[in-house]
């Protein structure tokens, strides 16, 4: 069986994914809740576990320093990486959505600004509808935009919408729905074909 190599995205992606790799039968003996390392093996060492930050992941896949990538559907589209998505985990689901105060217009004739953590797909939606906007990048808390005027709305990844309605904000649009995916580098698809068929279809037996 050939060796190879899943990137995982860290935090609450990755205590799943552990879940699941249990599940069909995969251990890492040196994983521990307190270890700090960033790589593991499976006992007798073809598959190599890697923990990396989410917004990573892509790039580690479309690159080929991993063969596979378990991430959110959020890093994917962010990333705009080259790489083959294959299968829906259906853990992590949450949505993009446009979100402002209530009664605020998205149809209005000038530009909106945008406040969003995730440029591109912001760029992509509001592009597909023909809307001219401006960014705001930001890396916190994107709720204070539109209260604070930087903003007219924002896109951001809503799983319960608690934080929207503490500001004093709705979903205006829904963009896109999010969960995490399995992803395949396109090369080791060729190169490991037999090896990452077979990973695939346990995964698919072991979904909840």
């Amino acid at each position: 069986m050939a060796a190879f190599t899943i990137a995982v995205a860290k935090g609450r992606t990755a205590d799943q994914t552990i879940l699941l790799l249990d599940s069909m039968g995969i251990t890492f003996q040196q994983l521990t809740s307190s270890s700090r390392k960033l790589i593991f093996y499976n006992s007798d060492e073809t598959i190599t576990l890697i923990f990396v930050k989410g917004v990573d992941v892509p790039t580690y896949v479309e690159k080929g320093a991993a063969d596979l990538g378990i991430v959110g559907k959020d890093n994917i589209l962010e990333s705009q990486a080259e790489i083959y998505e294959v299968l829906d985990l259906k853990f992590g689901k949450c949505k993009f959505a446009v979100a402002g105060k209530p009664g605020q217009l998205l149809d209005t004739m000038k530009p909106l600004t945008i406040a969003t953590k995730y440029p591109t797909i912001a760029r992509n939606y509001f592009s597909r509808k023909g809307k001219s906007i401006d960014i705001v990048k930001l890396n916190g808390s994107v709720e204070l935009a539109p209260l604070i005027g930087l903003a007219d709305v924002i896109v951001d990844i809503v799983e319960t919408g608690n934080t929207l309605r503490e500001n004093g904000l709705i979903i205006l649009e829904e963009v896109e729905p999010i969960s995490t995916r399995l992803i395949v580098n396109k090369a080791s698809f060729a190169l490991k074909s037999q090896a990452i068929h077979s990973f695939i279809q346990e995964v698919q037996k072991n979904l909840v």
